[in-house]
């Protein structure tokens, strides 16, 4: 398995990243592969809407999104990684999303099903500083929807709420237990 880790935080070696490790140590204990992209550290322009994609399944912007076009196509599964910001994805996460706009293309209008029946997944992980009842909505359903285009199936969600400063999931030993169990699970194909 080649699990593809898109970090979505601008802050390195947050509560998200934390839980990565846990999840990404089953997937290496089994044997898989994970790579990771930090979208804060490319140069990432978002999507311009100019339909310049609709034709080919390719992006006519060219920077730092094309090694991640190919990184996803390579993976089995993907983990993007992002806190919620203001009830959504992070902003940088929102960019890798909408920029995902080229694989919807190549999957909708060019009816070209990439690596279609191979069992590819795509999950969610998420943490918030606040516990509000509907604090991870947004960002979920915007998660399902860029897999979607991806053409991954919506594996689940790893959700934290409560979580603001950094590393604070440490003192949360349910939830580091609870990463470990993700990671088996995603490795086994339960989820």
């Amino acid at each position: 398995m080649k699990l593809l880790v898109v970090l979505g935080s601008p802050r390195k070696g947050g509560n998200g990243e934390v839980l990565v490790e846990k999840i990404a140590e089953q997937v290496e204990k089994s044997g898989g592969a994970v790579d990771y992209v930090r979208l804060n550290t490319l140069k990432l322009r978002p999507c311009q809407g100019c339909g310049g994609c609709d034709k080919t399944g390719v992006c006519v912007i060219k920077d730092d999104m094309e090694s991640i076009y190919e990184a996803a196509d390579a993976a089995d599964r993907i983990l993007l990684v992002s806190p919620v910001y203001f009830y959504g994805l992070s902003a940088q996460s929102k960019i890798f999303g909408d920029r995902m706009q080229a694989l919807w293309a190549r999957k909708y209008l060019l009816k070209n099903r990439f690596r279609e029946g191979e069992g590819r997944k795509g999950y969610l992980l998420s943490t918030a500083a606040t516990k509000g009842e509907k604090i991870f909505d947004c960002s979920v359903l915007t998660a399902r929807y860029i897999f979607d285009a991806m053409d991954f199936e919506y594996g689940g969600e790893f959700l934290v709420k409560g979580v603001d400063e950094k590393k604070a999931v440490l003192e949360t030993p349910d939830e580091m237990d609870r990463a470990v169990q993700f990671g088996r699970d995603m490795v086994a194909g339960t989820i």
